[in-house]
């Protein structure tokens, strides 16, 4: 099977097929750290977490690379946003960046992404964005006004290419335009001048100042993946200016292809409580909602079955009703797996259900299809639920499943839910509330065990009845009580 990804470069799925035989670069723009990460964040991150994740799976051997931006990022009235929410809380501008650095990756780690293999910052790396800069200036790319210096869009005959804009029609969307110093509205500032109230600066060929938001993925994407590399992710919102000028000035400057395949998320939108239209989730319209706060309504797997049960690159809206049916369907995956696992404990030697085996395969097969179709989740998840809907009908059978069978089972779940889609973890590695909730049932089971061996009917139905109210279902089998969520 060959993996197939739609290139947002050139508009169709193309078969990829990596720089290095074996090897990947990926680069994805990361965070800019001045406030809590909201639900649109993890979408995009969830979702490139899947993408590293199956290209694993796979047998590549990733190096993915995802930035922290912690300076030159400003608003449309050109301050920067770090210096603005430190102003605001009275703080130096790097506990901002530390405070909500470490909040970001909590959010990642509580969502099971797992981290890049590199998270460089950018003012830890200015040097290079600085070398970049010079060698605009020398090709003849760029232009120095006033201290700022800025990109010379006129002088690449390529820009637009990505977002297909033409430079003639387009009007200013930098937010860097500084009324008398560029040759072109769509020039953007590949370095800025510092007023002297502005805390992050850094001394340069063209006076004390700091780099534009732009530069920083350039650089850095150089630096750790080289010139040309394989895969650039981010979210679509960000297409223009930004991925535009990363193009631009990258393969400017290098003189070769920037990343070979462009990869792009879908918004997270939510309803307009007026218009009843999907807008998109963000800090500027004020309708976002933090991870951790849907953390507090919702375990982190539901998240994730939300986001992967739409494609990376749609658009998904989010509402409680979406969540219900999400947490509906992890729940679904789950509790075939935890009666797998309670069968397993106590399964025969031998060779029973033997013949399960050939449907694991086709299973594989098919996931693995759907997955090598532009890394289509959804699909994937789909396929996973009829497997799911199979091994049920397996173990309410009659039939006294063999170890040996549902130990391939429970492998190819661990391997395409958990190692994949990072929707079911192993069975040793579900700590905390999970580990915890599972063993506080697995308690009140047997406290309900002796009261029936007992003939206290009364407290039995008690606690079965309390877990009914919980959500959680017993069954009482031959075999011994299974529970499983409603």
């Amino acid at each position: 099977m060959t993996l197939r990804i739609f290139n947002v470069l050139g508009r169709e799925k193309q078969a990829f097929s990596p720089i290095h035989e074996g090897r990947v670069g990926m680069y994805v723009c990361g965070p800019t750290v001045y406030e809590h990460s909201h639900l649109g964040h993890a979408k995009t991150y969830v979702s490139f977490d899947v993408v590293a994740r199956y290209l694993r799976y796979r047998g590549f051997d990733l190096l993915y690379v995802q930035n922290i931006t912690d300076v030159g990022h400003l608003r449309a009235n050109e301050e920067d946003r770090i210096l603005v929410r430190a102003a605001q809380l009275n703080a130096k501008p790097m506990q901002i960046v530390e405070t909500y650095a470490r909040s970001y990756f909590e959010d990642m780690d509580a969502l099971g992404v797992r981290r890049p293999d590199i998270s460089p910052r950018a003012s830890g790396h200015v040097p290079e964005q600085i070398e970049m800069i010079e060698t605009l200036l020398d090709r003849g790319h760029a232009y120095v006004a006033n201290g700022n210096v800025y990109f010379d869009v006129l002088s690449d005959a390529d820009y637009g290419k990505l977002s297909n804009r033409r430079v003639d029609e387009q009007h200013d969307e930098s937010r860097e335009l500084v009324a008398g110093e560029k040759r072109h509205p769509a020039d953007f500032a590949l370095w800025r001048m510092a007023e002297p109230e502005h805390i992050l600066r850094w001394n340069s060929p063209w006076g004390v100042g700091f780099p534009g938001w732009h530069i920083e993925c350039s650089a850095m994407a150089k630096k750790y993946l080289g010139a040309n590399f394989d895969i650039h992710g981010g979210g679509i919102d960000n297409i223009y200016p930004h991925n535009e000028n990363e193009i631009a000035q990258s393969e400017c400057a290098n003189d070769v292809g920037f990343a070979n395949f462009w990869m792009l998320t879908g918004s997270l939108n939510v309803l307009d409580p007026d218009e009843g239209i999907p807008v998109k989730m963000s800090k500027s319209l004020g309708n976002y909602i933090t991870i951790k706060d849907a953390l507090e309504a919702y375990r982190p797997q539901e998240l994730r079955y939300f986001i992967l049960t739409s494609h990376y690159s749609n658009p998904v809206v989010y509402s409680d009703e979406a969540l219900a049916s999400a947490k509906s369907g992890w729940e679904r995956l789950m509790n075939a797996l935890r009666l797998l696992r309670q069968q397993l404990n106590s399964a025969p030697e031998t060779d029973a259900g033997a013949g399960f085996l050939e449907r694991l395969v086709a299973a594989r097969a098919e996931f693995n299809s759907v997955m090598d179709d532009d890394f289509n989740s959804p699909r994937g998840i789909a396929a996973l639920q009829d497997l799911t809907r199979d091994v049920n009908t397996l173990l309410n059978s009659e039939t006294e499943v063999g170890v040996s069978t549902l130990a391939a089972i429970e492998e190819t779940y661990t391997a395409l839910a958990g190692d994949v889609l990072g929707l079911a973890p192993a069975e040793s590695a579900e700590g905390g509330d999970g580990q915890r909730e599972g063993a506080l049932i697995e308690m009140l089971i047997e406290m309900r065990a002796r009261a029936r061996a007992e003939r206290d009917y009364a407290r039995s139905d008690q606690i079965r009845d309390q877990l009914a109210a919980l959500g959680i279902n017993l069954e009482d089998r031959a075999d011994g009580t299974v529970w499983k969520l409603n």
